[in-house]
Order: C-alpha cells, then sequence, then structure tokens
C-alpha cells in the first residue's frame, strides 16, 4: 500500500479557502495535488468542503490528502456543532464519505 499524505494548508491557501493552518507540507506532495486537480483527478477543495459542512454540521479543522491504494482521499477533521470530533474519509475524485469516525465511537 502506498500512501502520500500532505496538509493542504498550502494549496488551500492558495485556493482561498483557509485563513491558516498546519505546517506546509513537502512540495512534491504539495505538487501531487495541484497537479491531480489540474488534471481533472479530483474534485476542487472547497465543492468537497462545502458538502461535508454541509451534511455533517461542523467546521473543519484540518485536511489531509492521500494516495492510498491508488486511490486519492481528503481525510478531514472535523468539529461538529454537537462538540463532537468527527475523521471523515473522502473520496476525492466524487466527494462520497467513504468512512466516518467519531472520538469515542469505535
Amino acid at each position: 500500500m502506498t500512501v502520500r499524505r500532505l496538509l493542504l494548508a498550502p494549496l488551500a491557501l492558495a485556493l482561498g479557502v483557509l485563513g491558516t493552518g498546519p505546517a506546509p507540507a513537502s512540495e512534491s506532495d504539495h505538487e501531487l495535488a495541484r497537479q491531480a486537480l489540474q488534471q481533472g483527478q479530483v474534485l476542487p477543495l472547497r465543492q468537497v468542503l462545502d458538502k461535508v459542512e454541509r451534511e455533517y454540521q461542523g467546521q473543519v479543522l484540518k485536511i489531509e490528502f492521500e494516495r492510498e491504494d491508488g486511490r486519492y482521499l481528503y481525510e478531514i477533521r472535523l468539529l461538529q456543532n454537537d462538540g463532537r470530533m468527527a475523521k471523515l474519509k473522502v473520496d476525492a475524485v466524487d466527494g462520497r464519505v467513504l468512512k466516518i469516525k467519531r472520538k469515542g465511537e469505535h
């Protein structure tokens, strides 16, 4: 399994979707995300965030981009309005939530 992760703060800042964020990722990881977006292989981050925030009622705290087994994924940590933390794995190609784990759940 090949996993490439990056914190999307640099890309998100470039797209104007986040004000501040975690430490920057490596240049090669940032480039992977940018190229995937430019080649139409993944949905724009803003589109995915709009859907997640609307459907799961919360504020995005952290975003990671992964390539796992040939599939692009957004991993999103969300502070929901009820105070619970949720971690969502979202297919970056079509925006489907593939997995959700809430803190305190198994």
